[in-house]
């Protein structure tokens, strides 16, 4: 049973597919489909994974995904109340001649940039989810002319980050979805401690090399790249409170002040004292 690839069809009456706040906060979906897909989310903090990129993001989020990128649902483990709106699309929803004409060029170059995934902030991310609330209440055409006004508002924006460089076309069964899952977890409830390779690999059910390879085939990430920066992840959120760089490191596992400071710029392209003051903490 393959339940990573997910199987979307456009709404009736529709060249599209549109979810208004589908709540999945308690279900871990890793997973990919050959659709575009557009996420905003907000009234939520949480974990951006994409690929082999993980960030945080703050309050909300708006990004645009290509097709078979692995992602995990953008609101798990959220526990706020929030609303999500999702528009799924396949690369031909207005037929070929779409990406023919003049006049979407830059649609069209968008839609290449997002093959590896581009996430969107400021004003553009303010704007975007606004008009993205509205499409549920819009008549058929003027749903579908939002949608391209929205498509080329995100390609002339400048408010954008990319996120992925490598997208992934395979299958994960249910197996490898459950085992993922308990590891994401684990790492998730004792990331504050010191954690072996060994011990997650008998928690997955693998000898430590097959796990090694196992993990870096579902994330493209080893699994030390995915603690790291699931730790930096944890980090940050301290640094904005009162907590100190000392403080941060060592309530988030690491053991060296050094080694912390060398992976938080790794992650971030800062040190924590930069990340600090940057938020004017």
């Amino acid at each position: 049973m393959k339940v990573a690839l997910e199987q979307i069809a456009p709404d009736a009456g529709s060249s599209f597919h549109l979810l208004l706040t589908p709540h999945l906060s308690d279900v871990f979906l890793w997973h990919y489909h050959p659709e575009y897909e557009i996420v905003y989310i907000e009234g939520a903090s949480g974990t951006r994974h994409v690929g082999d990129h993980i960030s945080r993001y703050d309050g909300s989020d708006l990004v645009f995904i290509g097709p078979n990128i692995p992602h995990l649902n953008f609101d798990y483990g959220v526990r706020t109340d929030h609303r999500k709106v999702v528009v799924q699309l396949k690369e031909n929803f207005l037929g070929e001649v779409f990406w023919q004409a003049p006049e979407f060029a830059a649609i069209t170059e968008l839609f290449e940039r997002a093959r590896s995934g581009v996430s969107f902030h400021g004003r553009t991310k303010a704007e975007v989810g606004a008009k993205l609330h509205q499409l549920a209440d819009l008549p058929p055409f003027e749903r579908i002319m939002t949608l391209l006004s929205i498509f080329q508002q995100l390609a002339t924006s400048d408010e954008c980050t990319p996120l992925y460089g490598k997208p992934v076309a395979g299958a994960y069964n249910l197996k490898e979805q459950q085992r993922l899952k308990r590891v994401h977890q684990f790492v998730a409830e004792q990331y504050t401690r010191k954690i072996d390779i060994p011990e997650v690999a008998e928690l997955a059910s693998l000898t430590e090399a097959a796990f090694c390879r196992y993990f870096k085939r579902m994330t493209r990430l080893t699994f030390t790249q995915f603690l790291n920066q699931y730790r930096i992840n944890q980090a940050q959120k301290l640094l904005l409170t009162d907590h100190t760089v000392s403080e941060a490191c060592f309530a988030c596992g690491f053991e060296s002040l050094s080694y912390f400071n060398r992976i938080f710029r790794r992650v971030t392209g800062e040190n924590p004292l930069q990340f600090k003051k940057r938020h004017g903490v």
